[in-house]
C-alpha cells in the first residue's frame, strides 16, 4: 500500500505519494504536471511572492507550466527556461553544472542566448515547484548573475526538508524529507 503526505497548499490539501529516491531517503513528490487547477491556484500565490520582479527565470520541466502561469498573472510577454540539454538554437546560450536531490549525476542547465538576453540588467524572480538540496537553485542563480542579471527573489511551491530553513527563500508550504 503506497502511502502520502498530505501537504496543505494555501487552504487547498493534495496528498503526495511517498517515493525512494535512495536506499535511506524517500521524498513526498510533488508534481504539476497535468494539474491545471492545482497550477493555476499555486501561480496565483506565487506571483504575489515574486511582485516586483521583471522577469522570471524557471528550470525545465516541473516548474514550466508554474512559471507559465504566473507570468500571465503578473503580465510579462516572457519567461526564460533554463534547459536541462542542450538544443539546437542555443548554440550561443550560457550554461553552468549542478547536482540536484532528484538528479543521480551531474547535470548542465543551459540558457538560449534569447532567454540570456531577457535576465540582464533586469531584477529575476527565480520560480520553481520545490526546492530541497539548492542544487538546481544554485546552478539558476549562476546563471543569473552570468547572464549579468540580478536574483531579485527565489520563490518557490514547497520547500522541501532544511530547505524550510532557509531566509532567503519564500515558499507557500513546506513538506518533510523521509
Amino acid at each position: 500500500m503506497q502511502k502520502f503526505y498530505t501537504v496543505d497548499i494555501c487552504g487547498v490539501k493534495s496528498d503526495l505519494p511517498i517515493l525512494p529516491i535512495s536506499d535511506t531517503l524517500s521524498i513526498a513528490f510533488f508534481n504539476l504536471h497535468g494539474a491545471q487547477a492545482l497550477t493555476e491556484h499555486c501561480a496565483k500565490h506565487v506571483a504575489k511572492l515574486i511582485e516586483g520582479a521583471d522577469v522570471i527565470l524557471t528550470a525545465e520541466s516541473k516548474g514550466l507550466q508554474l512559471a507559465h502561469c504566473v507570468a500571465r498573472i503578473l503580465d510579462h510577454d516572457f519567461y526564460a527556461v533554463a534547459r536541462k540539454s542542450k538544443k539546437l538554437y542555443m548554440q550561443d546560450g550560457i550554461s553552468v553544472t549542478v547536482q540536484s536531490i532528484t538528479t543521480k549525476n551531474v547535470q548542465t542547465l543551459y540558457l538560449s542566448a534569447h532567454d540570456t538576453q531577457l535576465l540582464k540588467g533586469k531584477k529575476v524572480a527565480i520560480v520553481d515547484d520545490v526546492v530541497s538540496t539548492g542544487g538546481s537553485l544554485l546552478g539558476m542563480e549562476e546563471l543569473v548573475k552570468k547572464a549579468g542579471g540580478e536574483v531579485y527573489v527565489k520563490a518557490f511551491v514547497l520547500a522541501e526538508g532544511d530547505a524550510a530553513n532557509r531566509k532567503d527563500i519564500k515558499y507557500l508550504a513546506s513538506i518533510p524529507l523521509f
